[in-house]
């Protein structure tokens, strides 16, 4: 078959990476490419995926493992995609707490499937807030082997892609790419915002154009990685809801609001909790990535009697404790307003990473 274009969008949870693909997947369809994207997470039932879908795009999902550790689910996505949608670019979202993708994932596919795809350069996405915080010493709000993940994260990339740029002003932004430039001399420093549309196109240009040398061969402790990812407790929950003409943007708040304030109250680190209201074509997407003043609602979900909702939670805790305060939540919000159906519910810390593959 013809080869495929493959960019990896990697970067730690909250940093943006579905908001980024979803943008360029629209620019490509609106140029007539045929696009094709592949989601990734620890269990079933994402909220990215759903998003993705949402929006009229062909979407793969690897579930149950990262890429590194299920690569032959990959590249049955690949295929999938190329076969069967014709894809001239494919987007694919890693794990957020997932490193060493030179070696696990790139290198790998370079070596067996070369006349299958074109990797592009490796670009990690990053939050300002929390890169601040590691290129200055800290640990982004995170546990210190949590941490280590993201420094390994910008330590293997190709590109660096500073996102959500339109939270800063013009010069705190210069002195942040300077710093992260210093930090990481060998590595093409770039920003973005979907949100004003500035530094979108240019990044797709300059992986677009470019193979991936897959020459950044981390030194990573497994034993501190694998820790690092088993710090936190991951929840994905599908709920049906039934109500007389419900307004579900006002749950969603409902949600959110009462997450945040469980998480403030526990004084718990969040990776990342995105919760997702679906009424047919209409929705609307919550999001925490930090603490209560990271929490944002786009869209809108309207009225109806039915919806669905999709809950995924990354919090520093143990699973059973963020189950409960996941559920202590649904309850209080929802009441006896709404009747509810629990469609999929699983929660779990994830296993120690183990790679199919591993070149250096």
């Amino acid at each position: 078959m013809n080869q495929t274009r493959l960019i990896i969008a990697g970067g730690f949870l909250g940093a943006g990476k579905t908001t980024l693909i979803w943008d360029i997947a629209q620019r490509l369809v609106a140029q007539g490419k045929r696009v094709g994207l592949i989601t990734n997470d620890q269990a079933p039932e994402l909220v990215d995926s759903q998003l993705l879908r949402q929006a009229g795009l062909r979407v793969a999902e690897v579930a149950g493992s990262c890429f590194c550790c299920n690569f032959d689910g990959l590249i049955s996505s690949i295929k999938s995609l190329h076969n069967e949608a014709e894809a001239d670019v494919i987007l694919a979202e890693p794990v957020g707490s997932c490193a060493d993708l030179t070696a696990t994932i790139v290198r790998p596919l370079k070596q067996y499937h070369n006349t299958e795809v074109i990797v592009s350069p490796l670009t990690v996405l990053s939050d300002p807030a929390r890169l601040k915080s590691i290129i200055y010493g800290g640990n982004a709000g995170l546990h210190d082997d949590a941490a280590y993940i993201y420094r390994k994260q910008l330590e293997e990339s190709e590109v660096i892609l500073i996102t959500k740029t339109d939270l800063l002003g013009e010069e705190e932004l210069e002195k942040l790419i300077k710093d992260t430039c210093t930090c990481f001399p060998h590595t093409k420093v770039m920003s973005a915002s979907v949100n004003n549309g500035t530094g979108v196109a240019e990044w797709f240009a300059e992986v677009a154009n470019r193979q991936g040398e897959g020459t950044k061969i981390l030194d990573i402790d497994y034993d501190k990685y694998a820790h690092g990812e088993a710090v936190l407790g991951w929840l994905n929950g599908t709920v049906a809801l039934t109500g007389s003409n419900a307004y579900w943007d006002v749950l969603l708040k409902d949600i959110m609001t009462g997450i945040a304030k469980a998480i403030k109250k526990e004084k718990l680190r969040v990776g990342h909790i995105k919760v997702i209201a679906e009424n047919g074509k209409q929705y609307a997407v919550g999001n925490i990535t930090g603490d209560a003043s990271t929490l944002q609602i786009r869209g809108t979900a309207g009225m109806s009697n039915n919806a669905k909702l999709i809950i995924n939670a990354r919090v520093e805790t143990s699973p059973e404790n963020l189950d409960n305060l996941i559920r202590n939540v649904l309850v209080h919000a929802i009441g006896n307003k709404y009747n509810d159906e629990i469609l999929a519910w699983r929660y779990l810390m994830p296993g120690r990473p183990n790679p199919t593959h591993r070149i250096v």
